[in-house]
């Protein structure tokens, strides 16, 4: 197969700076974080408003991309399970996928968004609306 390019969109940033101390979802206790977007994409982002939800492809550039299998919630007690069947950040190809809402759209691609649980600097891939909003419009 050929190699691919990700070219990212922005950056996460977030107070989460340390992969220890961060929660395993988003809505386990992440802290508000911003979603700060490159000035080309601004066009891409501009009927995104407060209070919509959005998906959030992130690329985990921290993750350890040797793993393929996992103790689900790193509960050593829980069996070794296959990555693909796990939300772990180590992964083969390290795509996160978070649904975030919008706190605030402050204008200029920055958007302060909850249950966001990505380090802080984390690349943006893509941002996309999830099923369930685009069959309410």
């Amino acid at each position: 197969m050929s190699a691919l390019r990700f070219v990212p969109i922005g950056r996460v940033r977030s107070p989460l700076v340390d992969r220890a101390s961060a929660p395993k979802q988003g809505d386990e206790g992440a802290p508000e974080a911003w979603i700060e977007l490159d000035p080309a994409y601004l066009v891409a982002a501009r009927d995104l408003e407060a209070g919509e939800e959005v998906l959030v492809f992130t690329w985990l550039d921290r993750a350890d991309r040797e793993v393929q299998e996992v103790h689900p919630r790193d509960d050593p007690g829980a069996p070794l399970t296959g990555v693909f069947s796990t939300r772990s950040p180590d992964r083969p190809n390290p795509i996160g996928l978070h649904r975030v809402r919008i706190l605030e759209a402050a204008g200029r691609g920055r958007f302060r968004v909850a249950d966001l649980e990505a380090l802080d600097g984390t690349p943006i891939l893509d941002l996309k609306p999830p099923l369930d909003r685009l069959e309410e419009r």
